[in-house]
């Protein structure tokens, strides 16, 4: 039998519930398919963590991280604590030291959920985004200086390297490579920041030489925001840089219904380290605790985690049992206007995979 350890990290506010539920629809997954095992060992880090022992994660966390295949993720941030201490004490501090450079970030209108884009067809809007996730905007370099005086300043460096930008966009020309509309759309903002995605253009421009079937553009970050919202289905597979990807992943979840069904992958693609999976809305303290987190996210992202450990059949099943639960307007939750809570949903995805035990039809979490 193959095993699998699985380390799992609720973190902060609805991640705890949704992660709670991912782990409950995996380990249905595990004993329905008799082939595989999934051990998971739990840990408490996040802000709650960070209250008690003023760190988001202990010293030699990274280092307990290493022994397991992949990492499931929640959600990091909350309302007392400041936001660039909770992601880069975990999230980024996660990361950025296990080198998952490639941040993909899957995309389409599930079946029942509705876009907010007039007359859009579910077929229009199917992409993969992928975000550098190493460097760039995120990079962490600058400072501060006479800090309080009128002549303070803060500096805030993006660092864009050679190595760093050719490794994903081969990755990207990979990925459309394999996707049937072989497309890659290349973003930048090259017209104002006058060097490094200068850099970016020129190395997209000599890897697509080694990518003679793909077909690429180049568009502006503002410009692709009009391109996603007027004529999404001229889209398809996506490259960006960590902050402009960021921005824009965010708003194609939205397109497609909701942040509350958009799932993550930071890859590790040479699998020197763990590679983490995590749904993309965050903690939203607002309603966590009150079971009306939307797990479908969640569900998707353990579809992408099974995909990664070579559980092909496992991650169709599950995404055959996430899209017949969208397709009814009964098990949509909040974020989706309708009244369902995370335990129905949950409960609803794990009765279609006992009644499919055995059966699986394809419908991939992502190609390639």
């Amino acid at each position: 039998m193959r095993e699998y350890k699985i380390a799992a990290i609720p973190a902060d506010g609805i991640g705890n519930e949704v992660i709670s539920a991912g782990l409950e629809v995996l380990d249905a997954l595990a004993r329905a398919d008799g082939g595989f095992k999934l051990t998971v060992e739990n840990f408490d880090w996040g802000s709650d963590y960070y209250k008690k022992h003023g760190v988001m994660m202990p010293a030699d966390g990274r280092e307990t991280l290493k022994k397991f295949d992949a990492i499931y993720f929640g959600a990091v941030g909350a309302p007392d604590v400041p936001d660039h201490i909770t992601l880069w004490g975990l999230r980024i501090n996660i990361c950025q030291p296990f080198d998952q450079y490639a941040n993909v970030r899957p995309t389409r209108i599930l079946p029942g959920i509705k876009s907010p884009l007039a007359g859009i067809k579910p077929a229009d809007l199917d992409w993969v985004i992928v975000r550098e996730n190493s460097e760039g905007e995120y990079s962490g370099h600058g400072g501060r200086s006479h800090r309080g005086l009128p002549q303070e300043v803060a500096t805030e460096v993006s660092i864009f390297t050679r190595a760093g930008v050719t490794r994903i966009m081969r990755f990207a020309f990979r990925l459309a490579q394999s996707r049937p509309r072989k497309l890659l759309t290349v973003v930048t903002k090259s017209n104002a920041q006058r060097n490094g995605l200068v850099l970016w253009d020129e190395i997209a421009a000599e890897v697509a030489k080694e990518f003679p079937d793909v077909t690429w553009d180049k568009m502006l970050v503002d410009a692709m925001t009009v391109r996603m919202t007027l004529k999404p289905q001229t889209i398809d597979t996506v490259v960006a840089t960590n902050l402009h990807a960021d921005i824009l992943s965010d708003l194609a979840a939205a397109l497609a219904g909701s942040l509350g069904i958009a799932p993550t992958a930071n890859l590790n693609p040479e699998g020197q380290f763990p590679s983490m999976f995590e749904p993309i809305h965050g903690s939203a303290y607002d309603i966590a605790g009150k079971g009306l987190a939307n797990p479908i996210a969640t569900f998707w992202t353990a579809c992408m985690m099974l995909d990664h450990l070579g559980e092909r059949a496992a991650s169709e099943r599950l995404m055959r049992a996430i899209e017949r639960v969208t397709a009814d307007p009964a098990m949509h939750t909040p974020d989706l206007g309708g009244k369902a809570t995370t335990r129905m949903v949950t409960d609803a995805v794990l009765s279609i995979l006992e009644a499919e035990k055995g059966r699986a039809a394809p419908s991939p979490a992502f190609a390639g």
